[in-house]
């Protein structure tokens, strides 16, 4: 009896030592894939500041910083697979929504649509996002380094508030002004007759996504207010599963 308690005390020794090695590695990731991204996004930032100052003028902004941009925000991808595997406890679907979204407005929107790079929305929303995931990141960093200022708590909680709909204003204009180019080309359009038998038009594709927005921004915006009630405010709130 007694070799037998000894081996269950073993194994659950064996399988605690596993969790806190799983543990610490998802950690040591999470902290160096949270500097990496903020390091990523400062250098946007650092790039657009710079280019206004030489240039003193936002056209032709989008074109330099495009490679930079695509690789870190497409490399976001990796944060559903975090979710996913339960490293962090975040929402599969929010966070897939909101990396999709981002991924489409860069590859699908900005990106293949040039007469619409230098259109004073598109820098709208650069800004928002660049100024929303440096807050963002420096947050998860200080946090998984148990060293967080107040003030980045403050601003992660709080520059939401007016970020959010700006970046969905520059987001929503960015797609309606691309709307007629679309149109007149018929990009990632299938017209009938063809060998697929299928029709898809990505003019009223937009038009959809943009319809979307409905739906989805008060969803992810009340969300985030619910957070910032109980992070800065201490509240319990009470979420249903998604």
């Amino acid at each position: 009896m007694a070799s037998s308690e000894e081996d269950g005390a073993v194994e659950e020794k064996e399988n605690n030592n596993k969790k806190r090695t799983k543990s610490a590695l998802a950690t040591a990731w999470l902290t160096f894939y949270n500097i990496a991204m903020t390091a990523g996004w400062l250098v946007l930032a650092l790039a657009m500041m710079r280019f206004y100052i030489h240039k003193g003028t936002h056209k032709g902004l989008y074109r330099s910083i495009a490679r930079t941009l695509k690789f870190f925000q497409t490399f976001a991808l990796v944060e559903v697979g975090h979710c996913a595997l339960g490293i962090v406890r975040t929402s599969v679907i929010v966070t897939g929504v909101q990396v999709c979204s981002r991924i489409f407005m860069v590859w699908f929107i900005t990106n293949s649509i040039r007469q619409i790079q230098n259109e004073e929305s598109v820098i709208l929303f650069l800004v928002v996002w660049t100024v929303t995931e440096i807050t963002r990141y420096s947050y998860y960093t200080f946090n998984l380094l148990h060293h967080l200022p107040y003030f980045i708590k403050w601003a992660r909680y709080n520059f939401f508030i007016v970020l959010y709909p700006l970046g969905v204003a520059g987001e929503l204009l960015t797609i309606y002004g691309a709307l007629p180019f679309v149109r007149r080309s018929g990009m990632y359009s299938m017209r009938l007759p063809n060998k697929y038998n299928v029709s898809f038009d990505y003019y009223y594709c937009l038009i959809v996504v943009m319809l979307s927005y409905i739906p989805l921004f008060p969803q992810l915006f009340f969300h985030m207010l619910r957070q910032r009630r109980r992070v800065l405010h201490g509240e319990v709130i009470v979420e249903k599963d998604d």
